[in-house]
């Protein structure tokens, strides 16, 4: 028994003294905590930075969404214009027909009653050397030059002989002559029976003429009115002409960068999917290098958890 004993007091003495050495080396096992997760900090400051950027991004795309409604309000509201100003230019389009139609009638109907103005001014010259034979009564002596200008027909072509036939017969002179005097008093009492007659047709046709030279003035106020209305409305035209095209010129512009912001909204959108597929992958590879380093960890603890059995049954033993 005592050799025994001895036996086992020389053979214990070493074991402890290099089991304990290496059980108490491993006592630092809670440093793999410190040290297993150093290259731990990389990914997860890769994680902030990367959340960092999807924010980012994010906030951009949200962004760039309310500039594409806020242009496609505004796109909206230019298209609303667009329309009220076609609507308008369709109404003074058709108000400036109808005048220009007015117009051409007030100019058709001006030119009529020119026309009748000058036949009626000629008629009424006509009718002046007719009034003129009543004045021979009152000289006797020149009782056959008046007849001249009203009887041209009938007493021209009896003068002629008179002329030339005067110096070598005088009686036939002399018969032309008392000819003539019958044909003027002839004359004056018709012009005294039909003076009544004629002084009430040159009322009525004097009457009658201003009521025409009334309506023409009447007319050519209107043809004025008309002309001023014209104009302004050309005017008009000519400005919502203007304003179309600068309106027409905005658009254009707002198309230009409405595409831009498309543009950059799908270059976004593609940046978008990218990233999440980057952050996917660096979820992955996270998770992957958690589960090894749970697994190390519990494979620690178990060689812990061993180690501790073993120190727990050598001190036992000893």
């Amino acid at each position: 028994m005592s050799q025994s004993g001895a036996s086992r007091l020389a053979g214990s003495p070493p074991l402890p003294g290099g089991s304990l050495l290496a059980l108490l080396a491993p006592e630092p096992s809670p440093s793999p905590p410190s040290g297993t997760p150093s290259p731990g900090p990389p990914p997860a400051l890769l994680e902030g930075d990367w959340e960092g950027r999807e924010e980012l991004r994010l906030r951009e795309l949200e962004e760039a969404r309310a500039r594409a409604a806020q242009m496609e309000k505004t796109m909206r509201w230019w298209s609303d214009c667009t329309a009220n100003w076609r609507e308008k230019w369709s109404k003074v389009r058709a108000e400036r027909n109808r005048a220009r139609e007015e117009v051409r009638q007030l100019r058709h109907r001006l030119e009529a009653l020119t026309k009748e103005l000058a036949s009626l001014r000629r008629d009424r010259e006509r009718e002046r050397p007719d009034e003129r034979p009543p004045r021979p009564p009152a000289a006797a002596g020149s009782a056959g030059s008046p007849p001249a200008d009203g009887t041209e027909g009938d007493a021209g072509p009896e003068q002629e002989p008179v002329r030339d036939v005067g110096a070598e017969v005088p009686q036939k002179a002399k018969e032309l002559e008392l000819m003539e005097n019958i044909l003027a008093s002839k004359q004056d009492e018709s012009w005294e029976q039909r003076g009544p007659r004629a002084s009430f047709s040159r009322q009525e046709r004097s009457r009658l003429l201003w009521e025409d030279v009334s309506v023409v003035e009447e007319d050519a106020t209107k043809v004025t009115a008309l002309k001023l209305r014209l104009d302004e409305s050309q005017k008009v035209l000519l400005k919502e002409r203007e304003d179309k095209l600068a309106l027409s010129k905005i658009i254009e512009k707002l198309e230009g960068e409405l595409s831009q912001w498309k543009i950059k909204y799908e270059e976004l959108n593609k940046n978008k999917q990218e990233v999440m597929k980057q952050l996917n992958i660096l979820k992955e590879i996270h998770q992957d290098e958690l589960g090894r380093i749970s697994e190390d960890l519990e494979d620690e603890l178990g060689a812990r958890s061993s180690m501790d059995k073993k120190l727990a049954e050598l001190r036992a033993e000893v």
